[in-house]
């Protein structure tokens, strides 16, 4: 299970190298090799389980990969996965805040510290629950920012595509370094931010230094993971 999490890990991480190199080439056989790499990310653990569906959708994943091979739509395509995947991951964080759900980072908390929900320290639940709703809001407007960059990108944005040339236009490079690099930039950045801030915040955490941080966050296991988004 574990070579399945490294494996997932690798490919997620190739994803917007692959992307933005096409992106910044408007090369299309690469952009080919970055979406059947996005494609193996999602179908990666039921094609590994031999599940007949993921290897069904896979061979057409591949068909219509190969059907786009003389084209310039794998470029175009590459514009979408950055804001969607943002929008999704707000979703989930957003959607954890609703009455009757325990927020995302409410149940990391108490998963590390070995106990429910509503066992945590007033203090830290009220935490957990704010953080939970910074990140939705934080990838909210990752989202909206992709979105626009790429409605205005020229040549291979949606206006530009459409036959109506932007106002305001961005490069297609510039769109792929906020979109595919400069996201994640940003998360890490808010990540790491926010670590420190707790460490000063609630000096007494279940974990030594940020390595053990991650760890132990990896040790919550797969299902743990699974089960969260669920």
């Amino acid at each position: 299970m574990m070579g399945i999490v490294l494996l997932r890990v690798v490919l997620a991480a190739a994803y917007p190298l692959l992307a933005h190199r096409a992106s910044v080439d408007a090369n299309n056989a690469l952009a080919i090799v970055a979406l059947f790499d996005l494609v193996l990310v999602v179908l990666l653990e039921p094609l590994l389980r031999a599940r007949s569906w993921a290897w069904l959708l896979l061979a057409l994943a591949c068909a219509g990969l190969w059907a786009m091979r003389g084209s310039d739509v794998p470029v175009v395509l590459l514009l979408g996965p950055p804001a969607l995947f943002a929008a999704l991951i707000s979703w989930f964080f957003g959607r954890s805040l609703r009455a009757g759900r325990v927020p995302v980072i409410t149940r990391i908390a108490a998963a590390m510290e070995g106990c429910p929900p509503d066992a945590l320290e007033p203090r830290l639940l009220r935490y957990t629950t704010r953080l939970t709703l910074a990140w939705a809001v934080l990838l909210a407007v990752l989202a909206l920012a992709d979105s626009a960059l790429a409605v205005i990108a020229v040549p291979d944005g949606v206006l530009a595509r459409l036959g109506y040339p932007p106002l305001i236009s961005v490069s297609q490079q510039a769109w792929s370094w906020f979109a595919n690099l400069l996201d994640y930039g940003i998360l890490a950045v808010f990540f790491i931010g926010e670590y420190l801030l707790r460490k000063r915040w609630f000096p007494d955490p279940p974990y030594r230094n940020f390595v053990d941080f991650l760890r132990r966050m990896g040790q919550l296991g797969p299902g743990f993971w699974r089960d969260m988004f669920r």
